[in-house]
């Protein structure tokens, strides 16, 4: 399997709205980071999506290395 692109070395920090879905870049190409514009379509990488349950900040990982897709778990302090 093919590297992601690293879109950058932080997460992004976005308010989402509780019960509403989103859908995360997970091959880094996306001109709309960190969400999917459909720019994977043909490759080997497919969007991640999250629903939120609560109002609030989340931090969804830039880097596209977490663990925890989609969301930061601080794997771009390593790169």
């Amino acid at each position: 399997m093919a590297n992601p692109e690293i879109a950058q070395k932080s997460p992004y920090a976005v308010e989402v709205e509780a019960g509403k879905s989103y859908r995360w870049c997970a091959c880094g190409l996306s001109k709309k980071q960190p969400f999917c514009d459909g720019s994977h379509k043909g490759g080997e990488f497919k969007s991640k999506e999250y629903t939120a349950t609560e109002n609030g900040t989340v931090y969804f990982c830039g880097c596209k290395q977490t663990k925890n897709a989609p969301l930061c778990d601080g794997t771009h302090k390593s790169l």
